[in-house]
């Protein structure tokens, strides 16, 4: 299978602090992969990478369908194919959801996307919020299934959802579920990033990777969630022997601050 996303020996760092240790990652056009950690491991520096966020120092490599996406701003990453759903959507007062999406489409140069538009909104029930204003006024539930008709418009080669679950209640969670499923196609890869594994009760993955530390410790498949669930990962870190390791590391980051 080709690879819509390819990472590779991918370390970052902000200021003094390294965050990502030689990190790799393979996702095949057509599958969705979880991403899952706990807090501090990772997960949102590499989704800032990925997307080209400015202020870390970053080396190693990143392909979109074989294009090397490092060095390159943001606006060139998305013109390219790179899409991220945000685990808290701007709200964007004045500039409607069509507008927006009207925009984005004149900027690519593909003229009128009316045809795509009024099918996805219809599918995720977002009628009614094509003339309000983006994100503005919007339930949780709501400005992420707002963030899944975008992707099923813009109809991108790698989509990252960043913690599309965050913040949701159950119904909300099937619903979004629901519409992530339906945007799956063969001419797209998904990275779902998520802390917990309820989504996964909703969603099949094709494979689920674990990172802790800045490093994918363990890779599987939907049954790996379901050990996490009832292990956590505290677990994974002493099979890893990172544990000892992450403790030393804040220990001597503390010490090192220290005024003598």
């Amino acid at each position: 299978m080709v690879d819509a996303l390819k990472v590779s020996g991918l370390t970052a760092s902000a200021g003094h602090r390294q965050i990502l240790h030689g990190l790799d990652l393979a996702v095949p056009f057509g599958e969705l992969h979880a991403l899952m950690g706990p807090n501090g491991s990772g997960k949102s520096t590499l989704c800032h990478v990925l997307s080209g966020k400015v202020g870390y120092e970053v080396e190693g490599s990143v392909l979109l369908d074989g294009v090397e996406l490092l060095g390159l701003p943001v606006d060139e990453r998305a013109r390219l194919g790179l899409f991220q759903a945000f685990q808290y959507p701007v709200e964007v007062p004045g500039v409607s959801l069509a507008a927006f999406l009207d925009e984005v489409a004149e900027e690519l140069g593909w003229g009128d996307l009316s045809e795509r538009v009024g099918p996805a909104a219809q599918a995720l029930d977002l009628e009614a919020f094509l003339g309000r204003s983006l994100n503005d006024d919007l339930s949780g539930g709501e400005k992420k299934r707002s963030e899944i008709l975008q992707l099923e418009v813009l109809r991108p080669k790698v989509a990252i959802l960043d913690e599309i679950d965050s913040g949701l209640d159950i119904d909300a969670v099937r619903q979004v579920a629901a519409a992530v499923e339906a945007a799956r196609g063969p001419d797209r890869a998904v990275i779902m990033i998520t802390h917990y594994a309820r989504i996964l009760q909703y969603i099949k993955p094709d494979q689920v990777h674990v990172i802790i530390d800045g490093r994918i410790v363990q890779s599987g498949g939907p049954e790996l969630a379901d050990e996490l669930e009832s292990t956590g990962y505290e677990k994974l870190r002493e099979r890893f022997g990172l544990v000892k390791a992450v403790a030393d590391k804040k220990a001597s980051e503390f010490f090192t601050d220290l005024p003598f």
